[in-house]
């Protein structure tokens, strides 16, 4: 069971958004499937003025995501939010003065007394980077249970900014679901997603945060790999040990005098693990000019990493 509850406002009636409703619509548009259209994620939806999100329903559809059993339970939220002296908040259509919404420290309460395996915050808004420090604490110390990991637009003294329509980290963030944060096995993880997001932002932009507590592999979507897993699995053929080279020869370059079929197929997996950083030609630019001149390749370090993957028959 993946369970993802995502939420977007733009209706506020005092200081009201643009795109935190194309937002919601597009990160659960993106979680619903995999890459190749399988299910993924079982998504409730709710967006403003479609669904009156006040602090009573929304706390409601909270304490049902991460009630019960499940494999992953994912909040995510666009809006606004605020800090104050009594900790961080996420605010609703029903706000006012001492009652703005829903609390960072009650989210992170549920969250941590969840039995889902995994539990993933993702905020987009204001403030939002003071999610899981409670104030209780002087809101400098993360409390997360295992297995939680948030990810915020930007730190407790940031605004969030909307450009064009949509929140500029939470188009990051689907760019990440739609492949930019995919491994070489297809899948996204909540570190990629922020690393992606952390690269992509300059150091005078809003800074992403991201906070997790995980003795886990998590994946939050899958792709079709840049290398087909089945090529993947050849690492350990052509590199029987991670320290051993692979010696070539013109017979492995289809355009020399006398290629070999079963040699030039080998090469051209050469050359794919090369464009994806696995693999790197030994004392030659390029893996046609290491055939021509019976140069030989090696594994790089990332290389080293997915051939013990391999090898421990975890591909």
């Amino acid at each position: 069971m993946r369970r993802a509850l995502v939420v977007g406002i733009n209706d506020y009636s005092n200081f009201p958004l643009n795109g935190c409703v194309n937002d919601a619509n597009a990160i659960a548009n993106v979680l619903e499937t995999h890459g190749d259209g399988s299910p993924n994620f079982s998504t409730r939806l709710l967006t403003s003025p479609a669904e009156t999100i006040d602090r009573a329903s929304l706390r409601k559809n909270i304490e049902s995501l991460f009630a019960g059993e499940s494999d992953i339970a994912l909040f995510y939220f666009s809006g606004h939010g605020l800090v104050k002296s009594t900790g961080g908040y996420i605010v609703t259509t029903d706000f006012k003065k001492y009652d703005e919404g829903v609390a960072m420290d009650e989210i992170l309460n549920l969250a941590n007394q969840s039995k889902a395996k995994d539990k993933v915050i993702i905020l987009d808004c204001c403030y939002s980077g003071a999610f899981g420090s409670p104030r209780l604490t002087g809101g400098v110390i993360a409390q997360l249970s295992e297995g939680l990991s948030a990810l915020t637009a930007s730190r407790d003294c940031e605004t969030s900014i909307e450009k064009c329509g949509s929140g500029i980290f939470t188009s990051l963030v689907v760019d990440a679901l739609q492949g930019g944060a995919a491994d070489l096995r297809g899948h996204i993880t909540p570190g990629s997603i922020y690393s992606y997001v952390d690269q992509a932002l300059g150091a005078w932009d809003q800074r992403p945060i991201f906070k997790t507590n995980v003795t886990r592999f998590t994946s939050l979507r899958m792709i079709d790999p840049p290398v087909p897993l089945s090529t993947l699995r050849k690492l350990t053929v052509y590199f029987p040990s991670p320290e051993e080279q692979y010696e070539l020869d013109p017979s492995y370059e289809f355009t020399s005098d006398n290629p070999i079929d079963a040699n030039v197929e080998i090469l051209k997996n050469l050359q794919k693990f090369e464009s994806v950083g696995l693999v790197k030609p030994v004392d030659e630019e390029h893996m046609y000019f290491a055939a021509m001149k019976s140069k030989s390749c090696r594994l790089t370090a990332l290389g080293y990493q997915y051939w013990r993957l391999v090898e421990e028959q975890r591909i």
